[in-house]
């Protein structure tokens, strides 16, 4: 994956994360972190857009395609506003993940019923219930 190991240590250490505060912030093991690190691993796609999306470049210049990288200006990322806040919701609490796929084809109000489910099944609500 080019130079991936070398371009993702320095943003991490850039960044001033360890290897744990970082896998915390994205939901992955220290050791994963690690091998990233070394070139004994390489991160799956999805991985590879959560890691560009956290440090803002482009997959292109964490794949040491390119020594460049475009910013794009926060609020043109997503289409609309409620899919960049539903992303940001689900990045921070990616026990939410399971929605991620769910919320490409259902409206927003669904998504967000679903989500009071789950933390009501959870205990995370102040609802009682019956």
């Amino acid at each position: 994956m080019g130079n991936f190991s070398n371009i993702f240590k320095t943003l991490r250490q850039a960044s001033g994360y360890t290897q744990q505060e970082f896998a915390d912030k994205i939901g992955i093991s220290r050791s994963t972190i690690g091998m990233y690190e070394t070139g004994a691993r390489e991160p799956d796609f999805e991985t590879l857009e959560t890691i560009a999306d956290f440090f803002n470049v482009d997959i292109d210049y964490l794949l040491g395609r390119t020594n460049k990288t475009t910013v794009l200006p926060e609020s043109s990322y997503y289409f609309n506003d409620d899919a960049r806040e539903m992303a940001e919701f689900m990045f921070k609490n990616p026990e939410y993940k399971v929605l991620f796929d769910a919320s490409r084809k259902v409206k927003k109000d669904d998504i967000e019923f679903v989500k009071q489910m789950i933390d009501r099944v959870r205990g995370d609500s102040n609802d009682t219930g019956c």
